[in-house]
């Protein structure tokens, strides 16, 4: 169970991990892209509308002493940015710079404008250069000598740094609660199958208890018997044979009904069938031996109940509930047993007059091999597996049993859709 619940935490701890880092990487690349692009956008804008206007012009259609002035940049992007135009002159130099948006003093234009100037020298064509945002301090667009727009990175820079420092810091946390949500859900998951395994255990223990004094009881029979028993021994040394081979077949019986029940083996052959019929014939065969404990069968059943159920099953449950109530009942008392349809469902209680059920065995007396009143169970040849088999029973067919007692009755009801 340590392993399995292990193997569950790890498996729970990778996947909400991967999920964690891709939905944080696609932030960040999201970011990113969304900041590139709107530097991208800027370059090209800026560039589009040059940031300077023709001077006047002279005679021969040329600029005259090319002096150009800035035009007007209303409505331009990113003026909360630092974004520089810088007009080149004929020979590659800097003729002019002008500024758009926010100046910062560690923002050297002009050494950025020459080192731009000397990388793109003899180059005809323009060029666009974004660089690497969480590291270059600048992005430009070179314009064929004429022109180039520079454009500071710290603003996008910041914002990507702060978003990664940000993603780091909630990857951490996220991972510490993914890893008690792991446990706590692994805790979840597994607890089915650790009680599961605990009950199979107990199962086992109690199994083996209940075999173990039968098989005493034989062992030691047959070995009187070996050793040349009086023969007026031998009749009671067989006769312990046959009444504890008899008990284990009976255990082994029910264990073989109760595993079949639990696997929902004969679900499949459920049919519509006549309850009404099958709970009436069920208290008549159970006439006798309640005459027998001095007690009487009382009923009140609905005509026309059907359910699609196993007959057999049915009667089983019934029979067993029934017998629980005659053995459990006082002298000159009445068992009382109602069906009813009532809101899509069936509704069967059966009440008796006795020893009340304690309010700490109300859901103990369905486990298996739980006998509240163990002084009497060996002699009655019972090993506490009926009610478990009849619960097991009522939850195939969708429904529940349960037993509680109260001004001086005991009732098991029986809810069946």
């Amino acid at each position: 169970m340590k392993e399995l619940r292990k193997k569950t935490i790890l498996t729970i701890f990778a996947i909400l991990t991967v999920m964690l880092i891709t939905g944080l990487t696609l932030l960040n690349v999201n970011s990113y892209r969304r900041e590139y692009m709107s530097i991208e956008r800027g370059l090209n804008v800026f560039d589009d509308r040059g940031g300077f206007r023709d001077g006047p012009r002279g005679p021969e259609g040329g600029v005259d002493d090319r002096k150009l002035k800035p035009r007007e940049l209303d409505n331009m992007m990113f003026m909360d940015n630092e974004v520089y135009t810088v007009r080149l002159d004929e020979t590659g130099g800097i003729a002019e710079i002008l500024s758009h948006g926010s100046i910062s003093d560690d923002f050297d234009v002009e050494t950025i404008a020459a080192a731009i100037t000397d990388s793109v020298s003899g180059t005809p064509e323009d060029r666009m250069h974004i660089g690497n945002l969480y590291r270059d301090a600048y992005s430009y667009k070179y314009r064929s000598s004429d022109l180039i727009v520079i454009l500071n990175n710290d603003a996008a820079t910041s914002k990507l740094k702060t978003l990664l420092l940000q993603s780091v810091i909630l990857f951490l946390v996220t991972e510490a609660l993914t890893f008690l949500a792991a446990r706590l859900i692994a805790g979840w998951i597994a607890k089915p199958a650790e009680e599961a395994f605990a009950r199979q255990k107990e199962f086992i223990a109690d199994a083996s208890h209940e075999l173990k004094t039968p098989l005493a009881v034989i062992m030691a029979s047959a070995d009187e018997l070996s050793d040349n028993a009086a023969p007026e021994k031998k009749d009671r040394y067989i006769e312990n044979i046959r009444y504890e081979s008899d008990r284990m077949s009976r255990l082994i019986a029910g264990l073989l009904d109760l595993s079949k029940l639990e696997d929902d083996r004969s679900k499949d052959a459920y049919k519509d069938e006549d309850l009404t019929r099958i709970i009436e014939k069920t208290c008549l065969t159970f006439d006798g031996v309640a005459y027998e404990q001095g007690v009487t069968i009382e009923t009140d059943i609905e005509e026309g109940l059907v359910l699609k159920c196993g007959r057999d099953e049915m009667e089983k449950m019934i029979s067993t509930i029934l017998d629980n109530a005659v053995k459990h009942s006082f002298r000159d008392t009445t068992v009382r047993v109602s069906a009813h349809s009532e809101k899509g469902s069936i509704l069967i209680r059966i009440v008796n007059t006795g020893e009340p059920i304690k309010e700490e065995d109300r859901e103990k007396i369905f486990e298996r091999f739980y006998r509240a009143d163990r002084s009497r169970n060996r002699d009655d040849n019972r090993y506490g597996l009926g009610l478990a088999i009849a619960r097991r029973i009522a939850r195939n067919h969708n429904g529940d049993i349960r037993a509680y007692s109260g001004e001086g009755d005991t009732t098991f009801e029986i809810t069946l859709k």
